[in-house]
């Protein structure tokens, strides 16, 4: 099986620490906004993104991510085939604020048209490392959010979107 599955159905809440800028070891909740859009700069999460039947496939990434820039046009394909049916794609970046600017770079190279936030490197990390129960390895990284927000896969590495689609087809129940 390439995903893994975390714990099974508990809702997700995690201490964080903040390490930017000096922050004291902070409570939040999944839904706290820790994240920012890189096109309106509102704070958000990826609870903001839910949609009723609709699956959220979360590419974490880089700008000097290799696997990344490879992997990155197939996951606009995927979000452009998918987005007015059953899967979104929300990227984040942690490339954080002194680095911003290269992310804007790489989304505009790749003409992405799936919402990307940013966060800095200790805070991405912090969120997939106590959603997932699973150490943070790198770029890219996946999550896989049911329509319900539930976490049902985590993927380190590249993940070819055939098998991302699969996953999506044998954990929808039938209409």
């Amino acid at each position: 099986m390439i995903f893994s599955s975390p714990h099974a159905g508990t809702p997700v809440k995690f201490v964080l620490a903040l390490l930017l800028l000096g922050f004291a070891v902070a409570t939040v909740k999944a839904s706290s906004p820790l994240f920012q859009n890189l096109n309106t700069k509102a704070f958000e999460t990826i609870d903001d993104y839910r949609q009723p039947d609709k699956w959220i496939i979360v590419m974490i990434w880089a700008h000097d991510c290799q696997i990344c820039e490879r992997e990155v046009g197939e996951y606009q394909r995927f979000h452009q085939t998918h987005a007015d049916d059953d899967a979104i794609v929300l990227g984040i970046t942690l490339d954080g604020e002194e680095r911003k600017q290269k992310a804007l770079d790489f989304v505009a190279r790749h003409e992405l048209e799936f919402e990307n936030l940013i966060g800095e490197p200790e805070v991405v990390a912090g969120y997939y490392q106590l959603t997932t129960g699973s150490r943070w390895v790198g770029t890219p990284s996946f999550l896989i959010f049911a329509p319900d927000g539930e976490l049902m896969a985590k993927q380190a590495g590249a993940v070819e979107v055939e098998i991302v689609e699969n996953f999506i087809a044998a954990n929808t129940p039938p209409q």
